[in-house]
């Protein structure tokens, strides 16, 4: 399966930007309880500290900072040049599956960020930003996964 050439190096870099603020968010997660982050606003509709410390910010009790990083780890793992190549359709299609259940989990997170909290977190929309762009280029430029190759 070929797809242009500049979608493994940006897919790459997307993944490596998710796995860096992810992993600043599950240090943050395990070493400050109160969620001051630092350049987050803790007042008004921006409050880091109200998203990060709320009853949303587990998932069957794992921190969702926590499963953001192993979710971006797994997708840096698909998303390598190396996995592009792969002639496995499996490796494309567990591509796919890993960004639209991203995406998915983030329209969650977003409703609950907006809706039951009613603050955002700047670390996690930056997030969302980066999962969203991930989403979109796996979308656009994985090829046919339905034909043989």
């Amino acid at each position: 399966m070929r797809v242009a050439r500049w979608v493994a190096p940006v897919t790459t870099a997307l993944s490596l930007a998710a796995v860096g603020v992810s992993t600043y968010l599950t240090i943050a997660h395990y070493t400050d309880p109160t969620g001051e982050l630092q350049f987050c606003s803790g007042t008004g509709n921006v409050d880091c500290g109200a998203v990060t410390t709320s009853a949303q910010s587990a998932f069957l009790g794992i921190p969702v900072a926590l499963l953001g990083l192993l979710w971006s780890v797994g997708m840096l793992a698909l998303c390598l040049p190396i996995a592009w190549r792969a002639a496995s359709r499996w490796v494309h299609l567990a591509r796919v599956v890993g960004a639209v259940g991203g995406i998915g989990f983030v329209l969650w997170l977003l409703y609950a960020e907006l809706i039951l909290i009613g603050a955002i977190c700047v670390w996690c929309t930056v997030t969302h930003v980066i999962a969203f762009a991930l989403f979109v280029v796996v979308v656009l430029t994985t090829p046919p996964l339905l034909t043989e190759e």
